[in-house]
């Protein structure tokens, strides 16, 4: 009986130790249009030494054909100075677990270079994305790629080997 009761505790105790911890962020992600609900990117989170970042992989038109590549970048961030490509730039950076979200970051609109405070977390197998300034500020809904948001034979980067660069802006 006292094993019993002590099996239960152990149990209890893990079970809520798991919701004040943060679901896993690293993977691949789509950002979708808020109007259209095209996908627009393919966002790589990446843990590099306990923080969180996230980098362009993929852009699509606004039919949702693929627009570039890391691997063959063509369109520039105007608002980021020196217009460096979309594709291969981290527009996420600084993020720390905190409960069951990830904090203390920054989110960069790459088109009018502004940075905003960041926040992220999982719910229902999605990840939402929050980015504030002061009080203000708005979510978006990014749901996991898959292997059809990819283009064939598309090299998936190793989120391993991924070092963080952020970019500078105006």
């Amino acid at each position: 009986m006292k094993k019993n009761l002590i099996f239960l505790c152990i149990f209890c105790l893990l079970a809520f130790a798991n919701t004040l911890l943060a679901q896993d962020i690293v993977g691949f992600w789509k950002s979708m249009d808020g109007k259209t609900k095209h996908r627009q990117s393919v966002i790589a989170i990446y843990e590099y030494q306990g923080r969180y970042y996230g980098r362009i992989i993929l852009t699509y038109n606004d039919d949702g054909s693929l627009e570039d590549t890391i691997y063959a970048p063509k369109n520039r961030a105007p608002g980021v100075i020196g217009k460096p490509f979309y594709a291969g730039m981290d527009i996420i950076w600084d993020l720390e677990p905190y409960g069951s979200k990830y904090k203390n970051g920054s989110i960069l609109d790459p088109e009018h270079g502004k940075v905003y405070d960041a926040e992220l977390w999982v719910e229902n197998n999605k990840l939402i994305v929050r980015g504030e300034f002061f009080i203000f500020g708005r979510n978006q809904t990014w749901p996991a790629a898959t292997e059809s948001d990819f283009p064939p034979n598309f090299k998936k980067p190793d989120l391993t080997k991924l070092v963080p660069l952020i970019p500078q802006v105006n």
